[in-house]
């Protein structure tokens, strides 16, 4: 499997797990909670295999990214998190920053 989808991949993870520790009410509520930690190793996994072959500060700084933006706009869209244009300029030079380091 391709590092970059493995990176992918793990920022997916990522964001779903930090949703999860919304959902898990300070890890009081056990399904959240479970579902959390199986996220966090699954992305903490995921993003270990590709570092085996990407740079560590790139794949990193990717993965971050990724699970940045994604919980970013999926909290203002399930938790009604405020959105404004400076927050979507952020998130673009957020994307804009992943893309960059892809390329580089």
């Amino acid at each position: 499997m391709s590092p970059w989808l493995l990176v992918v991949l793990a920022g997916l993870f990522e964001t779903g797990w930090a949703l999860g520790l919304k959902w898990s009410d300070g890890f009081t509520r056990p399904v959240p909670s479970i579902l959390t930690l199986i996220g966090a190793v699954a992305s903490f996994w995921l993003l270990s295999l590709a570092m085996r072959i990407l740079p560590v500060g790139t794949a990193y700084a990717v993965w971050v990214g990724i699970g940045t933006v994604g919980t970013a706009l999926l909290a203002m869209a399930l938790f009604g998190e405020p959105v404004s244009p400076l927050r979507i300029a952020g998130i673009a030079l957020i994307v804009a920053g992943i893309v960059a380091l892809k390329l580089a």
